[in-house]
């Protein structure tokens, strides 16, 4: 599960999207004027030490999709994929990176999509309590239940069309960043979301076997 605390950040994410989205060559639109966010889900890092959020914003005629990891420190190499940092008035500082770069995010990717693990669940800690929150994306994974993935450690990603193309482990992984809300079909090992206004299943990524 994903512990969302009450808490202030400076600046706020999407205050962060703001300046990062504009130098994104896969970013079709003229600024971020009006840039909102739709909604979000989380994947659990198995170790509780990584926050993994993606989080999908509307912005003058694209839906675009930002998967995001927290760092309580620096990740090694990863500096070109650094969105920027953060303070978090609970947690601290917080380095925030384009996940496809991050293999905690890439791991936790690909086994929703090969092993069917489901989002996680999201709580935000109020003092001593915790309290269940609603979730504002739903992601299914279309794929065969696999038996594991393998090692994603090396994951290397590269700007497509519309979106991150990431290669590691044998694996093809496609992050789609601009998104087709019509709900076109989609192939075996696929994740597909659905939110509030949006009953088409929308392909979010998915993953060829080299």
């Amino acid at each position: 599960m994903a512990i969302i605390h009450q808490a202030e950040l400076r600046p706020t994410k999407l205050e962060l999207l703001e300046g990062w989205l504009p130098r994104q060559p896969w970013f079709t639109e003229p600024g971020t004027a009006g840039l909102r966010k739709v909604g979000s889900y989380r994947f659990d890092d198995p170790a509780g030490e990584v926050g993994i959020e993606t989080i999908i914003v509307s912005v003058g005629t694209s839906t675009v999709q930002v998967p995001l990891t927290y760092r309580a420190r620096p990740l090694t190499g990863a500096e070109p994929w650094l969105v920027g940092t953060m303070q978090h008035s609970v947690l601290g500082p917080r380095w925030v990176y384009d996940a496809c770069a991050d293999p905690i995010y890439v791991a936790a990717l690909a086994a929703s999509i090969m092993l069917g693990r489901p989002q996680a669940e999201q709580y935000l800690q109020k003092g001593g309590t915790q309290e269940l929150l609603a979730q504002s994306v739903f992601v299914h994974s279309t794929g065969p239940k696999l038996d594991a993935v393998p090692d994603v450690s090396s994951a290397t990603p590269r700007t497509i069309d519309d979106g991150t193309a990431i290669e590691t482990a044998g694996l093809h992984i496609i992050v789609v960043r601009r998104l087709d809300l019509s709900g076109q079909p989609v192939d075996r090992l696929t994740l597909t979301g659905t939110w509030e206004g949006q009953k088409n299943s929308v392909k979010l990524a998915a993953i060829s076997e080299a």
